[in-house]
Formats: structure tokens, sequence, C-alpha cells
């Protein structure tokens, strides 16, 4: 969707949809003009179900681009286009189960699935990597990504796929969040440690062994190991922010410089984290800098929608940050943003009121 540019163009589709069904309207009011009441209905009702038909085939054609250009960067990339199909067949079995069955697509956003699966295999597998198997370390990859979000997801359904005989990786990261998850410290601690005996270095053995401690109340025992997580991760904005988090938590104003400067190479790196903004704004403001913790609260806020209180934050901020300067001209940016936001939602409301 992204390569094809999906979101610019679908307008296309809704100006095409418009000018039919605004067409029928016409048409309808020219009809009932004339005497014609039921020809006039019929037109519109006409107008309108072609209009819906016009705009729900613009997007089938979107999907089925999207998928084709799936099957192709899969195939460009040399990787067998299996795990594409395995998708499928399960959002087609999801509606099996839910009793929504195949009839046709002239009523639906996307094609049928079946539709869909038939055009890709015949894609798929003609593809000299059809039967390439998957890289050993992209797939030790994903089972540890399954196995951590299956110990936050389902803590109970965790312990069971991975008992402790299982002393895979995956095993260990599912039980190191069930435990915490389930309020059993030590047990969550240990199965971190014996990740790290596997690796000592790995940055997401030593980030999951941080975050217990943090979470656990130990903030000072936290430090050290992800402050050497985001060491050996290249500063990954999302453990460099856990990493502030854990220095602004010692409540020590000895590791307060160190924790603004961790969260400023963050958020540059990835200004879309509201928790990182938080923790920034927090060290702002025990420095007396009014201004840019305001300034942070006005990121964070634009972050989460809510533009009031991104209005006022970013207003605060410019009558302390001088003017002319980076940190003042996106203060004015978030201003901007949240006054236009503010009226759109003040005119959708007098709207609906007068309805």
């Amino acid at each position: 969707h992204v390569i094809a540019g999906d979101s610019i163009r679908s307008g296309q589709g809704e100006k095409q949809a418009t000018g039919i069904s605004i067409l029928s309207l016409v048409l309808g009011a020219a009809a009932l003009a004339a005497g014609a009441g039921d020809a006039a209905m019929g037109i519109m009702m006409a107008g309108q179900r072609a209009a819906l038909g016009d705009i729900l085939a613009f997007t089938r054609v979107q999907e089925s681009t999207a998928d084709a250009t799936g099957a192709r960067l899969l195939s460009q990339s040399g990787i067998s286009g299996k795990g594409l199909l395995q998708f499928f067949n399960k959002l087609q079995n999801e509606e099996y189960r839910l009793a929504v069955y195949d009839k046709d697509s002239f009523d639906r956003d996307h094609p049928l699935n079946s539709e869909r699966i038939e055009a890709l295999h015949q894609k798929l597998s003609s593809d000299p990597a059809w039967n390439k198997p998957v890289d050993p370390q992209l797939e030790a990859r994903f089972e540890r990504v399954k196995a951590k979000l299956l110990g936050f997801v389902d803590p109970k359904q965790a312990v069971l796929k991975y008992p402790e005989s299982n002393q895979s990786i995956p095993a260990h990261y599912a039980r190191a969040y069930a435990y915490h998850l389930g309020a059993y410290p030590d047990k969550a601690e240990a199965e971190a440690d014996a990740l790290l005996t596997i690796d000592p270095h790995d940055p997401f053995f030593l980030e999951l062994k941080g975050q217990l401690l943090l979470e656990d109340g130990k903030p000072k025992d936290a430090v050290a190991p992800l402050r050497e997580a985001t060491k050996r991760s290249g500063d990954a904005p999302l453990i460099a922010a856990m990493l502030g988090h854990a220095l602004v938590e010692t409540n020590d104003p000895k590791n307060f410089q160190e924790a603004k400067q961790i969260l400023k190479v963050a958020v540059n790196r990835d200004n879309e984290d509201p928790f990182a903004w938080y923790e920034l704004g927090i060290i702002y403001d025990r420095e007396g800098d009014q201004p840019r913790a305001s300034l942070a609260t006005a990121e964070r806020s634009n972050l989460q929608d809510d533009p009031k209180m991104a209005l006022a934050s970013a207003q605060m901020a410019m009558k302390g940050i001088p003017p002319g300067t980076p940190d003042y001209l996106r203060a004015q940016d978030i201003a901007m943003v949240s006054r236009a936001e503010l009226a759109k939602k003040d005119k959708k409301y007098r709207k609906d009121g007068n309805e």
C-alpha cells in the first residue's frame, strides 16, 4: 500500500463515487420536479448503490495490487511466499468459523480470500524461492517475538506451551514475561539470567533483565543492564527511553543529566514515543526549565490526540523560549496544528448538534 501510494490515491475513488452520487441526486430532483416521484426515488437509490459499488471496486483493485506487490517484494528478496499464503488461509478459516462465506466480491471492499489465495498461489508457486527454506536467523528472531507476545498477552497459556522442561531461548523469554505478570519476580529474573548465561551481550536479553528489575521497583539495579542494552543496540530508541526512565526513577540528581541526554537522543530518533517525551518533561521540570517541560508536554499531548492540552502547553512554551529557535518553531507548529484540530472538532460537534 505504501509503495503504491494508496493512502494518497484513495481520494480518486472517493471523488469519482461522489460524482456519481451527485449526478443521481440531480437526475432524481429533475424527475421529482416532473411529477415522477417513484422514478425519482428509484434514480436516487440506484445512484447511491452505483456510487458505493464504484468505491468498493476501487478499493478491491488497491488490495489486489498490494497483494501482487507483496508477492513481487518477496520474490526480489528471495523469500518463499508460503508464509503469505498461510496467512490468507488463516483469514479464510476465520471467516468459515464466523460463518462468513464466499459469495461474490461486489459488495466487499476487499477481494474474496479464495480469490486472493488463488491469485497469489499462481504467482508465488512458480517463483524460484518457493521451496527455499526460511533463513534460520530470521526464524529464530521471529520465534522470540512470538514467545514474548504470548508471555505478555496470555501468561497462563505461555507457561503451558513452554514448560520448564523446555530450555530454548523462546521458552525462557515467554516464561520470563509470564512469571513477571504473574507476580513471581524471582522466577522471572531466573529466566532472564538463564538467557544472559546463553549470551551475556545480547541487547534484548539485557533489556529484559533491566525491565524486570525496573518494574519490580529496583530502578538502581536496572540502570546497569539497561545502559549496556542501549549501548549494544546502537541506542535503540525504545530501550534508551526505558534507560532514561530508570535513571529518573532513581531520584538521584546525579543521574538526571545522563537521563536528559539519553532521552533527547531517543526522541530525535523516534519522536513519536509519548513515554519518552513524558520522561524528558520530568527532567526539564526538575531542572526548573518550565518552557521546555511545557514543550515536552505539548509533544506528548499532540501524539495522544489531546489538542487542547497540546495547544495550552505549546503556548506556555513559546512564552519562555527565544523566538526563532528550533524549539520555538516546533512549539509554534504544534500550536498551529492543535488549533486546526480543535476547530475541526468544534465544527463536527456543531454539525452533529444541528442534525
